[in-house]
């Protein structure tokens, strides 16, 4: 099985890497290069590739999940492999759902890489067994509705602030900001701050 893929990064320095990384391999063929988002989905249209490999943040305009819907919409339709440094469950989700056929990070293993991109290439869906774990518990867990003033005191607690400073900084009571924290637990299903802005972050309520 060969490969004739568009490599999609918005830094150069890491572009000219995954480049050169993938042109190491035979089966594939690098047929161009995009930095952005609109910059990938006319180089798809022109040249038509088997896979498209994405970064999942390329600055201004459409990001690597919104690439992927386009490209996928499109009839053929490439394979798309996210190769991102973000592995929050939310950014997974959001990928997977939006039709990627594989998410993987730029530590893994080279060999790794382009094996995903000939798997992609012949139609499977490359996700480490740790990652569709994590995408399966993701979806099946209902997703917290946290108010607007949660948010506010979650993001808070995550810049390090104390229950103390929260309320002086928002203008409310300590025990309004213990109050509200209590709920943000309950509805996070968590049992300490910590626990919490982690649970938000996966979540995608903090960024």
């Amino acid at each position: 099985m060969s490969a004739r893929v568009v490599v999609v990064e918005d830094h150069p320095v890491t572009r000219m890497g995954l480049i050169a990384l993938l042109g190491q391999e035979d089966r594939i063929t690098v047929v161009g290069e995009a930095g952005t988002g609109e910059e990938a989905i006319a180089l798809v249209e022109r040249e038509r590739p088997d896979v498209v490999v994405t970064d999942l943040r390329l600055g201004e305009g459409p990001d690597g999940v919104a690439v992927t819907a386009s490209l996928r919409s499109r009839v053929p339709a490439p394979a798309v492999l996210v190769l991102t440094t973000y592995d929050t469950d939310r950014d997974i989700v959001r990928a997977v759902e939006a039709g990627a056929a594989g998410y993987l990070l730029k530590d893994a293993d080279p060999a790794e890489i382009t094996s995903a991109v000939l798997r992609a290439a012949a139609g499977e869906t490359v996700l480490s067994p740790a990652l569709a774990q994590r995408v399966v518990a993701r979806i099946s867990r209902p997703q917290a509705q946290l108010s607007a003033r949660e948010v506010e005191i979650l993001a808070a607690v995550a810049r390090g602030l104390s229950n103390k400073e929260v309320a002086r900084e928002l203008v409310i009571s300590e025990a309004t900001v213990k109050t509200h924290l209590v709920h943000v637990f309950t509805k996070l299903d968590v049992d300490s701050r910590t626990a919490a802005v982690a649970r938000a972050r996966e979540d995608g309520v903090l960024p």
